[in-house]
């Protein structure tokens, strides 16, 4: 075990240990493993773990279930499922919540806070935030994280105390608070998300560029209104070095389009909707406390035209 424990931590410690230079190849994407490094974690686990944690986020959340909304933010995430790396179903989820947050548990959990669609000025710059989120699930990077946090502690304490890598798993999926702030990525890893969200958002066929536009969104909001971006969203500030960083693996790395989809009238439908169901949410003295948003009859707002807007 200190044998297995000590090579793993020369792997992370190693500059440029198990990379791929793949991961910087967008036609590659499908064909490539992102995930690779040491992880206590077999995929199925993985997935339980998850699970269980998806359940009590959803426990504690006011989670957003009008179908017409939860349908469309599904089916633009598997949009960009289709276009990823990702090896296991994913799920997306909208919380009704006014604070910028989006998170990915392990196992493809992902939840994206209102506020982002709200924060968004088109749907390339919403699909970039769940395409970043793709990212982390594609690289499983939640357990592996989980996994370089255990072989620390692991180099000190023996397993029959802690009752086994599985017995600590499950006594992290017990509280939701520990394994939230557990969860925050290394910097190398969120840098790696960007990565790969740019590939997968232009493999989709949107402007990768989207990306960038809403990094500088963020930041300016925070900026203007201290505590308005979570403190898990904002785990490594958006510094100009990132933001620098992301546009130059868009210039070096993807290929140019002639076109590419900037924004969709299906987008404004849903978001004018997600403001009229708030609206009656907040003008409802009986909704109180409820779990969810109260589900309104009805189509779409009239739409004259389905065509996305494209960017040349």
């Amino acid at each position: 075990m200190k044998r297995f424990l000590a090579s793993c931590l020369a792997i992370l410690l190693v500059p440029g240990a198990m990379t791929a230079d793949k991961k910087k190849d967008p036609r590659a994407i499908g064909e490539r493993n992102v995930a690779r490094g040491p992880n206590f974690y077999s995929l199925e686990k993985e997935i339980a773990l998850g699970k269980q944690l998806s359940i009590e986020v959803q426990k504690q959340t006011r989670i957003i279930d009008d179908p017409i909304i939860a349908e469309y933010l599904n089916r633009l995430g598997q949009n960009l499922v289709r276009n990823s790396d990702v090896t296991f179903p994913v799920s997306f989820t909208f919380i009704d919540a006014d604070e910028i947050n989006a998170f990915t548990l392990p196992g493809g959990f992902i939840f994206v806070n209102t506020a982002l669609l709200r924060l968004s000025d088109n749907e390339a710059e919403l699909a970039s935030v769940l395409a970043h989120e793709l990212g982390h699930a594609a690289a499983r990077h939640a357990t592996r994280q989980a996994t370089r946090e255990q072989m620390i502690s692991l180099g000190t304490i023996p397993l029959s105390i802690l009752g086994g890598v599985a017995g600590l798993a499950v006594r992290q999926a017990a509280s939701l608070m520990a394994p939230m702030a557990f969860f925050h990525f290394s910097r190398a890893f969120e840098t790696e998300a960007d990565l790969l969200g740019i590939q997968y958002l232009w493999k989709t066929g949107y402007d990768p560029s989207a990306s960038v536009d809403m990094f500088e969104r963020v930041e300016s909001t925070e900026r203007k209104q201290p505590g308005s971006v979570s403190k898990l969203f904002r785990t490594h500030p958006l510094t100009p070095d990132r933001i620098e960083q992301t546009q130059k693996n868009i210039n070096q790395l993807l290929p140019l389009q002639r076109e590419y989809v900037l924004n969709t009238s299906e987008y404004e439908a849903v978001r004018e909707r997600l403001a009229m169901l708030s609206a009656q949410h907040k003008a409802d003295p009986k909704e109180g406390n409820r779990p969810t948003l109260r589900r309104t009859p009805g189509e779409l707002p009239a739409e004259t035209d389905d065509r996305p807007s494209l960017k040349r």
